[in-house]
Parts: C-alpha cells; sequence; structure tokens
C-alpha cells in the first residue's frame, strides 16, 4: 500500500466526524518528507474551529495510523 493510500484511508476514519457537521477533508498531496497537506471544505471553511479540527482530529488520526507522516498542513 503506498503512503497516499495510507492517508486516504486514514482520512476516511474522520470524515464522517467532518461530514456531520456539514464539512469535509480533500488529500492535495503528499511530500517526500512526510508532510501532508489537505484542504477542508464545506462549513469548515472560514470556521473559527478548523484549525483545532485539523490539528486535533485530522493529524492526530493521521500521525497514530502513520509512522512516516510528520505533519498535516491545510492548504487553500
Amino acid at each position: 500500500m503506498t503512503i497516499n493510500e495510507k492517508v486516504q484511508r486514514s482520512l476516511e476514519t474522520v470524515r464522517p466526524f467532518l461530514q456531520a457537521d456539514g464539512g469535509d477533508v480533500e488529500l492535495v498531496r503528499v511530500t517526500e518528507d512526510g508532510f501532508v497537506e489537505v484542504k477542508l471544505t464545506g462549513a469548515c471553511v472560514g470556521c473559527p474551529m478548523s484549525r483545532m479540527t485539523l490539528r486535533a482530529g485530522v493529524e492526530r488520526r493521521l500521525l497514530k495510523d502513520i509512522p512516516e507522516i510528520r505533519r498535516v498542513e491545510q492548504v487553500s
């Protein structure tokens, strides 16, 4: 399984929580040095809690599931 596939699989576990509040997350890319770039969509755009959602939800899950990941960054 490629790193992109691992990231997609991990994102599928957090996606229902985001979708329950009208948001979602899209994988933009995974860099060679372990940085994941994601785009928050829907209700997450402009939400004052989106940074916390990214760190406490998305990043925490990816770091737990995939040891090769070093950081998750939000891009527009």
